[in-house]
């Protein structure tokens, strides 16, 4: 894991400057798409560049789907679900590509072979293991047919795989990474992949990795500007851009709120702060690894690649002018009672973390009084029964489903009333630049 006081690696040192890409499932969502993805990086040629992908569109919800059939033994519905996915693929492919004899074709079959034969087996994985194993096929099945399609029109590509690189433990859907042998994987493999002078991408995957006993495993939801920030300091990449639908990380999600406004340039602390408390633009592990080498970010939108868009770097001049909202959707406020109605102390805390920890629930907010202990994390029903099994044999629980965590930073002169909506605050807290709120579902 890379803390505050990492060491730093001895990264590869190269003559020309390289940047890092990482685009969203939303920039390869259909073939218009990928065309668009392409247009952006001819305006960007003439550097040396890693592109990082996700996964098309929604492919990994869908495959999450596929996981819950998978698990729940209807491998019948697994397998529509499947084709589902493919003729979705197929659609993309299909325009893109007018010789169905190109090479694109067979590779994009096997994938979704592979991805069969793995719901052929009875489960034996555990829960997070399973999980990793089908879903990292979205990630693999995109970088396929991108780098099929961009050397078709001309670009310079190698197309590498994320596990072959970013090695990890065996912490599966929130893995950690090794970097010490990451760093040193991506340094050697880059004296290959730019041993030439003439400009050229690299692509891969982003969200996935390698587990130290080998088998795919993932960064955590959303991992892939993480993937991206792996790249970026173990390269030292003068640049790294994260390609969006929106102009850049604004002070909301312009869905909610319309009249949302773009931050034009923000420190990293801010934007760590904005990450870990649930802003949808930057995973919360991003941050980390540009600011330890001073790497500066950019978020832009590839619907208008001209734009400026966000800057993030170690100065930031609008960390404070305008406030900012995160909104939370699909939490559980849980509340937790001695039985003996002794106090929480510091021994109660910590085998309460101990248990969130082994489930792998990673808290949002936290809020102690003499006799309880509430907190709020993501709903996910697997993880929220065993946590409760496990809680219940100390603790008297009460828990909220379905609740939504408000959090306003620069909070200063807000009203919250439109916010609130008539509904009932269920917890609150506040400190000197954050104000977050537990609301009961509307």
């Amino acid at each position: 894991m890379l803390n505050l006081h990492c060491k730093q690696h001895t990264t590869v040192s190269m003559s020309s400057q390289i940047q890092i890409f990482k685009f969203g499932g939303a920039s390869v969502k259909d073939a218009t798409a990928v065309r668009n993805v392409a247009s952006v990086l001819k305006s960007y040629a003439g550097k040396q560049t890693v592109l990082i992908l996700s996964a098309m569109g929604k492919t990994t919800n869908a495959l999450e789907r596929i996981h819950q059939s998978y698990l729940s033994g209807s491998n019948k519905d697994a397998i529509q679900r499947i084709a589902e996915l493919k003729n979705y693929h197929s659609s993309i492919l299909d325009e893109l590509f007018t010789d169905k004899n190109h090479i694109v074709f067979r590779e994009f079959n096997q994938l979704f072979g592979e991805l069969a034969k793995a719901i052929d087996e009875k489960p034996e994985l555990s829960y997070d293991k399973s999980y990793d194993r089908l879903v990292h096929f979205g990630e693999r099945i995109a970088t396929t047919i991108l780098n099929a399609y961009l050397q078709e029109n001309g670009f310079e590509t190698q197309h590498i795989e994320a596990g072959d690189f970013i090695a990890t433990d065996n912490n599966y859907r929130d893995a950690y990474v090794d970097w010490d042998l990451t760093v040193n994987k991506i340094s050697e493999g880059a004296r290959s992949w730019f041993a030439n002078e003439k400009p050229c991408i690299v692509i891969t995957q982003g969200f996935i990795a390698k587990s130290a006993e080998n088998a795919p495993i993932t960064l955590g939801r959303e991992g892939s500007d993480f993937s991206a920030s792996i790249f970026a300091y173990s390269l030292n990449a003068t640049e790294m851009v994260i390609w969006k639908d929106v102009p850049g990380v604004m002070n909301a999600d312009p869905k909610l709120m319309p009249e949302a406004v773009t931050l034009e340039h923000i420190s990293y602390r801010e934007a760590v702060e904005l990450a870990y408390y649930g802003a949808s633009v930057i995973h919360p592990k991003t941050i980390k690894p540009l600011e330890n080498k001073n790497i500066p970010l950019r978020v832009k939108s590839f619907l208008n690649p001209v734009g400026e868009g966000t800057l993030i770097d170690r100065v930031g001049t609008d960390d404070k002018k305008v406030a900012s909202y995160i909104f939370k959707f699909n939490q559980v406020l849980l509340s937790l009672f001695p039985r003996d109605f002794s106090f929480i102390n510091e021994k109660n805390i910590s085998e309460i973390f101990s248990l969130f920890s082994r489930n792998n629930i990673k808290v949002r907010l936290m809020q102690n009084s003499a006799i309880s202990f509430s907190v709020c994390f993501d709903y996910e029903p697997a993880r929220l029964n065993v946590l409760l099994e496990d809680l219940s044999k100390l603790y008297s629980v009460r828990y909220n489903e379905q609740v939504e965590l408000v959090t306003i930073r620069h909070y200063s002169g807000i009203n919250s009333d439109s916010i609130i909506s008539g509904r009932k605050i269920l917890l609150e807290q506040k400190s000197r630049s954050t104000w977050q709120m537990i609301l009961n579902k509307q």
